[in-house]
């Protein structure tokens, strides 16, 4: 067999069972008087359980080169009905082959050689060792498949008796999953037992700026004379407090949400579905008591985009839910601020979109069926001056403003919420007044007005009625904006479900276990270019689902990665997959981001991807790269043995310094060194140093000048410097202090003698040396605290959970106060007689 021939027959039999055996195929078939150049058919006889069957096959590709490839055109049984010969054309290197079964009559022309020889003995030699009464029920699902020209002459349709033998699972097949299956088939039909029911949706959002509130929400809440069915309320900043941001925990929670609940509709009773916070940021879901049976499926995520990529002083926390059959989403948002950072607003955007998992069908914000979309977006009036902003406001030319608003300005070039609609803006700008007023900024800053609150949706069946602002509540220097939809909800008529569950669960019974789903993967290995420190590189794999779609069911595919064995998860660190599982609609496909995001040290990449298929095959994809070389994670041992940017040390050079073989060089690594003495010189009397997220950007010329060396300056702000500083003592390869002290030294922590004594006898040279070194950069920032607003116990709960790094890395903001303790015993004592051990 010519290795052509070897390819394809391998590809044939990959579009079938395993039990299903390819016999025999050959190439390069046409239809006798059919179009020309159309001989991309193949003919394969197949044996299942000692019956055969004859299939037609057209190839999309001169050559296949995937079983995805194939189409099954016409399906013939070989019983006693089939017959087959052939017809020689005069002058010509081709026969035709006839085959009939019982009315019906195809005529093929195939080529004369050896390879149609040994088909046409196959194709006879199948019919004399049949079973005298062979069963095709097997066949029955690949009717669905066949093209519609052919669908008429159906061989096989005229069977009086056609009863499916459900032997499917002692064959070794797997059936599909019933839950998928009858999910994707009830989603089909809902027309059937569903019907269109209107739900009034009240939406608000209010940066409240930290200010506490003790008036009622009434005017806001209830502004409508009729009460909504829905409620999704959104703040923004209950707590500016330190605490809150580096412990993500406040009493605010309880007050706000009090106040909430005080301040819904009177003429209705409302039940809380679910509350969803991260620092300042809260959304609170509320149904109205008669509709809260119908609710189901709740979940909630939070993404912080705030500093380090984690911190939850900017991102969102979103809420879902199944309402009847209609699935909601509710995205309360917080965007980076500061009238230049659109870009930085954009991604933050983007961020949150990739990074909320409901862990839920469906896991994304983007596949639900309505998404409502609220929040301080942060998105400012560009190019105008206050005086020229109020101005143009005093004349009622808003139209003119809106013109120049980034958030519109934003959209138009697609750049984000691109899909969603917003109603028309008719209220005045929302921020920033002075407080406990209806008069904009007055202050040093001068502020230019901005509509900054806004709230979006997308779906079908979503009607705006109002949108508004509410001028009356003054406690903080933004207003609180509402909007009231009436959105469409699909709600089931039980009687008639049942009887659509009811039949499909019948036609599922007789033909489940002769279905699986298949997909194709439109490669198999994915290299990344070189990778470097937290620098993402995306890849985007694509997953069809070419499964069979039978007359009556049609077979959608659920995938997953999983892990393989003796692994803890399905893919390395490194790797981010989304979305890792979910289900493919038959004829449909799904694209897979594979990201990586280098933030250890490593040469390479490598892993293999277990792409699992509920009911059918596992597919293996391989992950490979080239990982550069950076002093974000290097031991600090190694970085104090070197004297020149790592990108500037040769192979042997590096490999001395690693195995701690070179001599030590300095005290600390010089790429530290670099950082604080930036920030000695230019950082100590900037405002909130640690709180401000540079530009990923930024950071990256940072690394780049660390690790490649300069003759220019550092490039960045001393924000962006102060973030990589932070990066900087998160990534070593090994904690400041240890792992195996952390213990010990937060149960030694009310005591700074027990501490200091720690710190001498326990953690070695240089990590000691590190650690002294920037608890005596934070004392000499602290007598600025003044310019920099901060105090000792911001900044040990701040470097606390970083100089005493967790080993595994929690995603989610959190510190520990046992930490900030031990720090902060270093900050306010002398710690000069702690420069050496004694």
């Amino acid at each position: 067999m010519l290795a052509t021939h070897l390819d394809v027959f391998n590809i044939v039999q990959a579009k079938f069972l395993a039990a299903e055996v390819v016999k025999s195929i050959n190439l390069n078939v046409s239809i006798v008087d059919g179009p020309q150049n159309n001989s991309n058919r193949i003919l394969a006889l197949v044996e299942y359980n000692n019956s055969f069957a004859l299939f037609v096959l057209v190839s999309s590709r001169t050559q296949p080169v995937s079983f995805s490839d194939l189409s099954i055109e016409t399906v013939v049984p070989v019983d006693q009905s089939f017959a087959c010969e052939t017809e020689p054309v005069a002058g010509q290197n081709h026969v035709i082959l006839v085959i009939k079964y019982k009315q019906n009559r195809y005529e093929y022309n195939i080529e004369v050689g050896k390879e149609s020889c040994n088909f046409a003995a196959e194709l006879i030699r199948s019919k004399e060792v049949s079973t005298s009464k062979p069963n095709f029920t097997w066949l029955e699902k690949y009717f669905g498949t066949m093209n519609q020209s052919n669908r008429n002459s159906d061989p096989i349709s005229d069977q009086s008796e056609f009863v499916l033998v459900r032997d499917g699972m002692t064959q070794g097949q797997t059936a599909i999953n019933r839950e998928s299956m009858l999910r994707y088939q009830l989603k089909l039909r809902d027309s059937e037992f569903t019907q269109k029911q209107e739900f009034t949706i009240f939406v608000g959002t209010w940066n409240v700026n930290g200010q506490p509130c003790s008036a009622s929400l009434r005017s806001w809440l209830s502004y409508d004379e009729n009460p909504p069915d829905v409620y999704a309320i959104g703040f923004q900043e209950i707590d500016l407090s330190k605490e809150a941001f580096i412990f993500n925990d406040t009493p605010r929670e309880a007050e706000w949400q009090k106040l909430v609940m005080d301040g819904l509709h009177p003429n209705a009773k409302y039940r809380l579905v679910a509350l969803a916070r991260l620092v300042g940021m809260q959304l609170a879901v509320m149904i109205n008591n008669q509709h809260y049976q119908h609710v189901r499926n709740v979940s909630f995520d939070t993404v912080g985009t705030g500093l380090l990529g984690k911190m939850g002083n900017k991102g969102g926390v979103a809420v879902r839910l199944e309402l009847h059959n209609t699935s909601l989403c509710f995205v309360n948002c917080h965007l980076a601020a500061h009238v230049e950072e659109y870009e930085r607003r954009n991604q933050d955007y983007k961020d949150i979109n990739a990074r909320i998992n409901f862990r839920r069908n469906p896991p994304a914000i983007k596949d639900h069926d309505q998404v409502y979309w609220l929040g301080d977006l942060n998105y400012r009036i560009t190019d105008l001056s206050n005086t020229q902003v109020k101005v143009l406001l005093q004349r009622n030319e808003t139209n003119a403003l809106l013109k120049v608003d980034q958030l519109n300005q934003q959209r138009e070039r697609g750049n984000v919420l691109l899909d969603y609609l917003e109603g028309d803006i008719t209220f005045q700008p929302t921020y920033k007044f002075d407080l406990f007023t209806d008069v904009y900024d007055t202050s040093e800053k001068a502020r230019p007005p901005a509509w900054t609150d806004r709230i979006l949706w997308r779906g079908r069946g979503i009607h705006q009625l109002y949108y508004r602002s509410h001028m009356d509540l003054k406690v903080s220097d933004h207003k609180p904006v509402s909007a009231l939809f009436k959105s469409e909800i699909s709600v089931v008529d039980p009687t008639k479900y049942r009887k659509v569950h009811e039949d499909l669960l019948k036609k599922m019974d007789k033909h489940e276990n002769e279905f699986l789903p298949q997909v194709t993967v439109d490669q198999t290995e994915v290299t990344f270019d070189l990778v470097k420190f937290r620098e993402p590189q995306c890849r985007d794999i694509i997953i069809a689902n070419t499964g069979v779609n039978a007359e009556l069911l049609q077979v959608p595919a659920e995938f997953e990665f999983i892990k393989k064995l003796d692994e803890s998860f399905y893919c390395k660190d490194w790797l981010r997959i989304v979305p890792f599982s979910g289900s493919i609609n038959p004829g449909e496909k799904c694209d897979v981001r594979l990201e990586v995001n280098l933030e250890t040290d490593l040469d390479t990449l490598d892993d293999i991807l277990v792409l699992h298929l509920k009911g059918g095959k596992d597919m293996f994809i391989i992950v490979n790269g080239t990982c550069q070389k950076s002093c974000f994670t290097q031991s600090l041992s190694s970085l104090v043995r070197i004297q020149v940017p790592i990108l500037h040390l040769s192979d042997e050079e590096w490999n001395l310094a690693r195995n701690n073989i070179s001599p030590i060089y300095y005290s600390v690594p010089r790429e530290l060194w670099l950082l604080v003495d930036y920030l000695y010189r230019h950082g100590l009397k900037t405002r909130d140093l640690f709180e401000s997220c540079a530009l990923h950007e930024e950071l990256i010329h940072i690394r780049d000048w660390l690790d490649c060396g300069s003759q220019e300056p550092i490039p960045g702000t001393p924000q962006a410097i102060a973030e990589s500083l932070l990066l900087f003592l998160s990534y070593t390869k090994d904690p400041v202090i240890p792992f195996e002290l952390q213990d010990v030294c937060i149960a030694a922590a009310n005591n700074f003698e027990n501490c200091r004594q720690l710190i001498l006898q326990k953690v070695n040279d240089i990590h000691r040396t590190v650690f002294l070194y920037v608890c005596m950069f934070l004392q000499e920032l602290l007598r600025y605290s003044n310019d920099n607003g901060y105090d000792a116990k911001t900044l040990a709960s701040l470097f606390g959970d970083i100089l005493l790094r967790d080993q595994i890395r929690n995603s989610k903001p959190q510190a520990s106060r046992g930490k900030a303790n031990f720090v902060y015993n270093f900050l306010m004592n002398d710690l000069s007689s702690s420069l050496l051990p004694k």
